[in-house]
Formats: C-alpha cells, structure tokens, sequence
C-alpha cells in the first residue's frame, strides 16, 4: 500500500512526479492512498518506487489532471491517477464521456472550475498600509478547494501593478513588487474594512432593482457560503426583505417619461437636410445617442477631409484604434486603405473619409474589444449623420467600402464581391462605386489570394480616381 503525502505548495509538481513512478510500475489505483502533508497517516505506507519506464499522455489529460488535483477531498488525484493507469492501454478513454471513470473526472473538474470562477469573481480587496511608494491591498478568501496555487497566475496578471495579499485558511498568496510568493499557513478572516468598501456597498444598494429581483437565482450564481467574503453581502438580506415593498411603491408612482434624447423610439428621420459646416456637424455628432451603441464606445468618430473632396470614402464603422484615437482610418484596415490609395493616385488628403456607423460595436472577450458587424437598425439610425455629410461634401463620385457601407448608400449590402468595381446610384443620384472593405484584405489567409485582392482594390480606387478625372 503506497500513501505518498504531498507538499501543500507544489501540489500539482509532486502529484505528477508521484503518479508516473507509481504508474510506471504498474501499481493499481487502489493501492494508492493520496493525501497532504499533515493529514493521518495511512496504517501502511511503502516508499515509493524509483522512476521506471517513461511514457507519455495525451495532453488533454494533463490539462484535465490540473483541474483534479486541487479537490479538496483528495478523489481528485485518486481519479486522476486511475485515468493515468487506464490511459497507458486506452489512449482514447478521454473520448468515451459515458465511462463511469471519466464521468466522474468531469464532475469534480466541474465543481473545482465553479470554485475558480467564484475566487475569480468574489474576491474583495481592501486598502491597507502605507502607500508611499505602491498601493497595497490585502483579501481574505475561502475556497471551496485547494485552488490558491492555479488561481494565482490570474491575480498576478489582473493586479500586476499593485502589491498586494490574498489570504486563505491554508495558503497565502503574497506579491510583492513583480515577485509572487506562497506560504502554507494557517490564516484567520481580515476585520478591518475601508472606506470603499461603504462607497461599493451604498452603490450597490442603489443599483439593486427589486422588480427583477429572482432569489434562487443570485443564490445560485453568488452561492451563500461566499457572502461573508463580500461587502455588498451585508445589506443583501435587508434589500431582498424590502423588494416586495418597493416594488409596490414603483405601480404606486406610475411610469415617468425618459428624456427625449434617451428615447430610441424617436428615430425618425428629420425633414430638413440642410448642409452645416463639418467642424459644427462633428461637434453635434458629438452627443448622438440615436442608437444603443453610444453608451459603449469611448466617442462619436466622425468623417474627416476636405469640405470641398470631390472623392468620399465610406467604410463601416470605427475600430478599436480609431475609437481610442477619435479619427476615422488609423487602424490596421485605414493603413492598408492609405497604401493602396496612394498606390492608385488618390491623395488621402484631398478625399472625404467618413464610415457607415459612427460608433464602435463590440463584445468584450477579456481585455480585448472584439468588433461586430453594425444591424439593420444602427446603419438606419446613423443614416441620418451620413447624408449631412453627403450633403456638406456634395463629392462626385463615393467609394463605399464594404456591404455595410454599400448598404448604407444603395439600401442593399448583398454580393459585394459581384457588384465590386461597379458603379450604383446612390443618395440624390449620386455615383456609388462599390468596392471591398481593406479588413477583408486583412483577414484572408491565403497569401496568393491576398495579393490578388489587393490588386483588385487598387484597381477599384485607381477607377475612382478616373471616373473623377473624366468628370473635371
């Protein structure tokens, strides 16, 4: 019978270096009694072998081991290492999700991710000490399982620019200047508050929204157990104590009328089209909220050139760069336009550069903004912005770059690649000619195909600036 202890910090090391010489050997899951350093002794605990034959795993079963080996019952490792003897003479196992083996790894993975999700998402720093050189902040955290050592990667990244501790019953996590530490000790629930722990819990309170309020639900995504860790927690049970009170006092009040300018059922489109000054007609853009996407982007990017071009571009909508930059084209696509532009004998400061869309739309993957492609209904809405800028310009001929903008100035953005290089009346009759969007260019990975796309949108832009020279 082998009963290997293992270091509470290095968990993960030793298991791995555990299983494979026990594995190696050939000794059965259950002669094997996983434990920590400190738990009882087993009645029989041989030494365990020396490494014997090496042998290789399927990565997925690393990366699922990881997961197993902070369960806090210790049926994590168990069930790790019967998967690892399993393995040797199964390498597909992992694919069979109804063994009983491998659906059990999957439920303990599950509730051990939950469990990193929640550390994640409820841990609560609180100032403390001096701050005379780096802020310090100090948490107190109590996980369900022994997650500190794989969870502290995230700390590290999220909060790199601060010091700061996060202690648990059993580990603390100490970083100090761009240095983590760990120590296996016992620890005890940190007393002392700050003052934004108030302001975070006066804001909460004032968000709270009694007539959504679903008690199982918030249980279940902000489990009981981990209330006492947060602030908020403590005025959890006064407010939904007194939903039902409030929310009889909101029918009392009846329904009170939003702000014009907050209204999206107010997006018609105005009669009057007379043409203002483009520095005044971007000042006014400036506090569109004619669609939802203003209350993510950081601006309005509105067009910019000469009033007088006699060449617009119309593309679809701001990037991340031209969102953070306040201009229009300084991306990687408004780069690759400027090139091939210049390539094809139009002057980028003689044309008018505006897009479809004047707000950035986004998902937000982590720390990444990940573009997405503007609705029916927002290209509707900045219509309006778009003619104005039409009728200001007044250009001979517009390149709408992309079905958005193609969209926008035909009413049809369909078979871009079949009406490209073509010319399509627009807005008062006027010429659209209809080409790809540079992002296109960007996203193609075949190389060959690239250069040859390319070529053709050098060709489109070349024909603008005929068709502009034939109209002198």
């Amino acid at each position: 019978m082998f009963a290997p202890r293992l270091p509470r910090i290095g968990t993960e090391s030793a298991w791995r270096d555990a299983a494979r010489r026990l594995a190696s050997k050939g000794v059965p899951p259950e002669a094997v009694d996983w434990g920590l350093e400190g738990d009882a002794a087993a009645m029989f605990d041989d030494p365990l072998p020396a490494t014997g034959t090496a042998f290789t795993v399927a990565r997925g079963f690393v990366d699922l081991a990881r997961v197993l080996i902070p369960e806090r019952s210790g049926q994590g490792m168990a069930v790790a290492y019967a998967l690892l003897v399993r393995l040797r003479d199964d390498p597909r196992l992992l694919d069979r999700r109804a063994d009983p083996l491998v659906a059990r790894a999957d439920r303990i993975a599950k509730d051990v991710r939950r469990d990193l999700h929640k550390m994640h998402a409820f841990v609560r720093f609180r100032e403390v000490g001096d701050q005379s050189v780096r802020r310090r902040f100090a948490a107190w955290f109590e996980p369900a399982h022994r997650i500190e050592e794989p969870v502290a990667d995230f700390f590290v990244n999220r909060f790199g620019d601060m010091d700061w501790i996060i202690a648990t019953p059993e580990v603390t996590l100490i970083y100090h200047g761009s240095a983590l530490r760990m120590e296996a000790k016992a620890s005890t629930r940190l007393d002392e508050g700050d003052p934004i722990e108030a302001l975070w819990t006066t804001y909460y309170s004032n968000i709270f929204n009694p007539a959504r309020l679903k008690v199982d639900a918030m249980k279940a995504e902000m489990p009981v157990r981990y209330w006492r860790n947060l602030p908020e927690a403590r005025v959890i049970p006064q407010l939904i104590a007194g939903a039902r009170a409030k929310v009889t006092a909101m029918h009392e009040a009846g329904f009170s009328t939003p702000p014009p300018q907050f209204d999206r059922r107010r997006m018609t489109m105005p009669e009057n089209l007379d043409a203002t000054p483009l520095d005044a007609l971007a000042r006014e853009a400036a506090g569109c909220t004619r669609c939802p996407l203003y209350c993510d982007a950081t601006q309005t990017i509105f067009g910019e050139g000469p009033e007088d071009a006699r060449v617009m571009v119309v593309g679809e909508q701001p990037g991340d760069q031209e969102d953070l930059a306040g201009r229009p084209f300084v991306g990687p696509a408004g780069r690759l336009f400027d090139e091939q532009a210049k390539a094809a004998g139009l002057v980028r400061k003689g044309v008018y550069v505006t897009n479809a869309v004047k707000h950035f739309k986004f998902v937000q993957r982590g720390k990444r903004r990940i573009h997405q492609r503007p609705d029916a209904g927002e290209v509707t809405a900045c219509r309006w912005w778009l003619d104005r800028e039409i009728a200001t310009v007044k250009p001979d001929l517009i390149v709408a770059m992309g079905a958005t903008a193609l969209q926008a100035l035909t009413g049809s953005g369909k078979g871009i690649l079949k009406r490209r290089g073509g010319v399509e009346s627009g807005p008062d009759d006027m010429r659209v000619l209809a080409t790809v969007h540079p992002s296109y260019l960007l996203r193609l990975p075949d190389r060959e195909a690239r250069a040859r796309e390319t070529d053709l949108f050098r060709a489109d832009l070349a024909r603008a600036r005929d068709l502009v020279d034939e109209a002198r």
